[in-house]
């Protein structure tokens, strides 16, 4: 369990473990199954810690990543413990969820070669031309001496990262046959980093590699000389000129291995040492009757109740009475599932603020079908419009396809205005420049934003004495816009209150439920800066 006195601690072990190292904060007090599950299947790549922020002393550690208390938030990270390198938040930690998660960040940025294995999972053998996979490994030293040189190749990494490169290093006394196969001229490079692209070509050990001529320092000149290579290397394979066989690689930790499965071992027969000798056999005898007793018990029942239920299928065929009567029932089963699915499960509504740190999993990697429902406020209205916002929508919280969120509009207007271009037809779109084109005022407004087929529904304030525009909002935002640019703002505070704003957004949410709204469709989501 990580709390704030260890978690600086825990996380700084990446360059020692050679793993990513995995967060996740909960409001249980007991780590979670699924997640112990999950633990033990990836220890070969990734460090688990749990976080339970209902304990006390775990305050600085959920303020300093902005973690939402309310809902499970599961974060990786990899060379910089100061910020998250991916993070997914979700009411519902389903596994699938988990594992595309975990799949797509098994790795550090820049992986130190440790084991074959990691060697042939790392820099795959190529298979076909369309499927290269080329290495830019660092062969470089341990000490301060060489963290200059690491840190920019890190920094190279990170600006570079592309789905047919994999970026790795490896220590040169470590790995000494390594370094003595690729790295010809030893004097060269004695005392200094170096830089070699690689592709492997067959499971036998044999490479096709291209060494940098100079030793790597991290200067502009050497970014720019290994980024031409690379460049190159897209449409000129042959690039790689030189060719060697590569013996296995030395498994650095075995030795570490070793150790904790020998304590471990020692561990478990120390246990069952003292549970064999020590353990009172007299009182135990009850409690393993009673086990025994319920076990007997429920396996009859269900062997009995097989039987007779098989039996009384084969002797007595149903008649067209019951028939009927088990059709309205299961008709009556159906229509009951799906009006408990609306039914709300909690007595509050859970909104969470849509941020930079949360944009992707509540939106960008939101799963097929699930849509969050965004409510635009600002700080001044922020209260109000929430309560108002929390009573419109309490009776859809049921749903786990709808996820509730509100947005700052003091923070993020541009990414709204970009959104709100692709819902305005062919009509002359009003000059940005113009004053009461700055001066609109989205409070109120309410996006349905589907992040998985990327299509948005908008919900626009109520106007006073218009008992038809709410309903509609999605198709006349046309006519609103050209009406506000011409001086006649509608979402003006004096023409009716804040709350009102929200009048007959519950009529909408059944409207959105339905799939009667008009979709406006973009081509990608833009950043949430």
């Amino acid at each position: 369990k990580i709390t704030d006195k260890n978690y600086i601690h825990f996380l700084s072990n990446w360059k020692r473990e050679n793993k990513p190292h995995v967060l996740l904060f909960d409001h249980m007090p007991v780590v979670p199954l699924f997640y112990k599950l999950t633990a033990f299947a990836y220890r070969h790549y990734l460090a688990f810690g749990y976080v339970y922020v209902g304990l006390r002393g775990t305050e600085e550690l959920s303020r300093q990543y902005n973690i939402n208390v309310y809902t499970p938030t599961m974060m990786i990270f990899k060379e910089h413990i100061d910020r998250p390198a991916d993070v997914v938040q979700a009411r519902d930690m389903k596994k699938q969820l988990i594992d595309d998660f975990l799949s797509q960040n098994k790795f550090l940025m820049v992986a130190r070669l440790t084991s074959q294995r990691l060697f042939q999972e790392l820099c795959p053998v190529k298979k076909s031309h369309r499927q290269r996979k080329h290495c830019v490994l660092l062969l470089t030293g341990e000490g301060e001496k060489y963290a200059e040189a690491y840190e920019a190749f890190l920094t190279f990494a990170v600006a570079n990262t592309k789905d047919t490169l994999r970026f790795v290093h490896a220590y040169k006394d470590r790995q000494p046959e390594l370094a003595d196969a690729l790295l010809l001229d030893e004097e060269k490079y004695r005392g200094r980093s170096a830089v070699v692209i690689l592709e492997r070509r067959n499971n036998a050990g044999k490479v096709a590699y291209k060494t940098l001529e100079e030793a790597w320092q991290g200067s502009k000149e050497d970014n720019f000389i290994l980024l031409d290579l690379l460049d190159q290397l897209r449409t000129d394979p042959g690039l790689l000129s030189s060719e060697t066989v590569l013996a296995d690689l030395n498994d650095e930790l075995a030795p570490m291995f070793l150790v904790r499965w020998f304590y471990s071992t020692l561990d478990y027969i120390s246990d069952y040492w003292d549970s064999l000798f020590h353990s009172n056999w007299r009182e135990m005898m009850p409690l393993l009757s009673l086990l025994f007793s319920a076990l007997f018990i429920l396996f009859g029942t269900v062997i009995v109740q097989a039987f007779s239920d098989s039996s009384d299928t084969r002797d007595s065929p149903p008649s067209e009475k019951e028939e009927t009567a088990t059709k309205t029932e299961k008709n009556d089963t159906s229509f009951s599932k799906e009006t408990n699915s609306r039914v709300p499960k909690k007595g509050f509504v859970e909104v969470t603020e849509l941020t930079d740190i949360n944009y992707n999993s509540n939106l960008v990697r939101l799963r097929p079908g699930h849509i969050n429902v965004v409510l635009i406020l600002s700080s001044s209205t922020k209260t109000m419009l929430l309560q108002k916002f929390a009573l419109e929508v309490y009776t859809f919280t049921g749903s786990s396809c709808l996820h509730f969120s509100f947005l700052s509009l003091d923070k993020h207007r541009e990414w709204l205005e970009y959104l709100l271009e692709f819902a305005q037809d062919a009509a002359p779109i009003p000059n940005q420049y113009d004053k009461h084109f700055l001066e609109r005022d989205y409070t109120g407004y309410v996006l349905a934003l589907n992040g998985h087929k990327k299509y948005f529904c908008l919900f626009k304030p109520h106007r006073v004495g218009d008992e038809g525009g709410t309903l509609g909002s999605c198709e006349d935002y046309d006519s609103s816009l050209h009406t506000e640019a011409r001086g006649k703002p509608s979402c003006s505070p004096g023409s009716r209150s804040v709350k009102s704003k929200l009048h007959k957004l519950s009529f909408w949410m059944e409207r959105l439920l339905e799939g009667s709204l008009q979709r406006f469709y973009i081509p990608s989501w833009p950043a949430l800066d």
